[in-house]
């Protein structure tokens, strides 16, 4: 297995790309911390995968539960080899200009400012531990942004960026920080990406500006974050990996 003797931390982890990226990894052998804010998914998602999941009740935008889960994850299994960072927020598709100031500090806080107290949490770890892998998941919004995202698009930007500056300075310690850049998926956030009910015309629409001609799916996400977190990845460090069936093309 890929990922075996590996301890990993997933936030967002309760449904969508998280909820896949963690049973993937746990498939690969690892053993993952599901943290979420969504306590009662994530202790589901922990259940499902049975002895190597552990669930954290966990609300990225505070230092102390994050603090507290890169703490529970080391004490159940010895170490914290892994992180991905998955949680994620978005405003909804409108003009830029109607989009409010709390929506606007929420998307920056849980998209960007997460990954900060991440990094907090959980380097001085990973430093004593001779190195470690973080995986910071953007978004194809912050290549090719989409009209009507403009915060989000650039919240992703940020994700992107911050991933490639994150790995040259932390490459002396052996931790390799790598960003996928997803493009839309059926996740929770597909009505807020597409600004109307979801329909199968809407669909169809947005799927039709990916060349290959559908939407990502959590597996497609998973087996890129495999990857990146296995061994096989060692000389990896600072890609943004576009993970859209050639939307960036």
């Amino acid at each position: 297995m890929r990922l075996e003797g590996k301890s990993a931390i997933v936030t967002g982890a309760a449904s969508g790309f998280g909820r896949g990226i963690a049973e993937a990894f746990a498939s690969e052998g690892a053993n993952v911390l599901i943290a979420d804010l969504n306590e009662d998914g994530a202790n589901e998602v922990a259940g499902e995968i049975g002895e190597r999941a552990i669930a954290r009740s966990c609300d990225v935008t505070c230092a102390d539960d994050l603090t507290m889960a890169v703490g529970a994850a080391n004490e159940a299994f010895g170490s914290v080899d892994i992180v991905v960072n998955n949680a994620g927020f978005s405003h909804r598709n409108q003009p830029m200009l109607e989009v409010g100031e709390a929506d606007y500090d929420r998307v920056f806080d849980v998209n960007v400012k997460s990954i900060y107290r991440m990094a907090q949490a959980v380097i001085a770890l990973m430093r004593e531990a001779g190195g470690g892998s973080i995986i910071n998941i953007g978004s194809t919004a912050g290549l090719r942004p989409r009209p009507g995202l403009a915060w989000y698009n650039a919240s992703k930007a940020a994700v992107n960026l911050v991933s490639k500056s994150m790995a040259v300075e932390l490459a002396d310690d052996n931790i390799r920080v790598n960003c996928i850049a997803p493009v839309i998926g059926a996740t929770g956030l597909l009505e807020t990406f597409m600004g109307a009910p979801d329909t199968p015309e809407l669909r169809a629409k947005f799927a039709a500006t990916i060349p290959l001609g559908r939407f990502s799916t959590p597996r497609d996400i998973a087996n890129a974050a495999i990857y990146l977190a296995s061994d096989e990845a060692d000389f990896i460090t600072g890609v943004v990996l576009e993970v859209d069936g050639g939307r960036c093309i």
